[in-house]
């Protein structure tokens, strides 16, 4: 049985968005514990057994330290959009998404979000045996439970109305969005919201960025799918682009109720 569904919300939210997050739960609420944490420009949205902010807080600025350090050795490391190609000794953080960026050929920066929620969120599982992570669209998941992860597209007619089923199987997993028409993180396409399934969040995040730059308009759908299945470690892509979608991979698509994620 499906127990909860839960609304993705795209990248970092602007001013035109609603603050009002994250997970919504279809009967009750949730037997999990919901908190924010924020430093700097890092904001997630956990859920756990039990509350968790000064574990969370402590393992966030342990892995900002880690980038924060490295750019300051390598100050291009945060703003190349080119994958970076040196890799020498450095934290586990900075080689994900080193690597991520490199089978999206996109430049590390495009992982970091994603990278954050799984490491810390791989962290947390110490306290928690169940763990939900939201950072700026970007979800680490374990959860006993099959859920469905609503997306919200913007003003397509897809959005809040489709969502994707995960199974306790298969997690934990990560399911990382980009758009090209909601929030302020870069990107060069118009997609309305392009999601990507995989086992890396790092990887998820860089993806959705690499195959979201590809989208200029629905014509462009079918392309950036076999993009995306190309990339090694994916394992499943969504495109919404006005009222036409394509789907490759391990996306067992759902409908979701109008208004049940308000």
């Amino acid at each position: 049985m499906i127990k909860a569904v839960c609304e993705l919300i795209l990248l970092k939210k602007n001013n035109n968005i609603s603050k009002e997050r994250f997970y919504r739960f279809l009967s009750g609420e949730s037997y999990l514990k919901c908190f924010q944490v924020v430093v700097a420009e890092t904001d997630l949205f956990v859920y756990a057994k039990r509350e968790l902010k000064q574990e969370t807080h402590e393992q966030v600025m342990k892995y900002r330290g880690y980038v924060e350090s490295f750019i300051r050795q390598c100050p291009t490391f945060a703003t190349t959009l080119a994958p970076w190609t040196a890799i020498g000794p450095s934290p586990e953080i900075i080689r994900q998404m080193i690597h991520a960026g490199q089978k999206a050929g996109v430049g590390p920066m495009a992982a970091i979000a994603g990278a954050i929620a799984e490491m810390v969120g791989q962290e947390l599982l110490q306290f928690s045996d169940e763990i939900i992570i939201e950072n700026g669209g970007d979800l680490f998941i374990h959860k006993k439970d099959p859920f469905v992860v609503g997306i919200f597209a913007g003003e397509s007619p897809f959005s809040n109305r489709i969502g994707i089923r995960v199974d306790s199987s298969d997690q934990p997993v990560s399911i990382c969005t980009s758009s090209g028409t909601i929030g302020h993180s870069l990107s060069m396409g118009k997609a309305h919201a392009v999601t990507i399934r995989s086992k890396s969040a790092a990887l998820a995040d860089a993806a959705a960025t690499a195959t979201g730059n590809r989208v200029k308009t629905v014509n462009d759908i079918s392309e950036a799918i076999s993009f995306a299945q190309n990339i090694s470690g994916v394992d499943g892509v969504l495109v919404l682009v006005d009222d036409k979608m394509g789907a490759w991979g391990d996306m067992e698509i759902v409908p979701v109720k109008p208004g049940v994620l308000k």
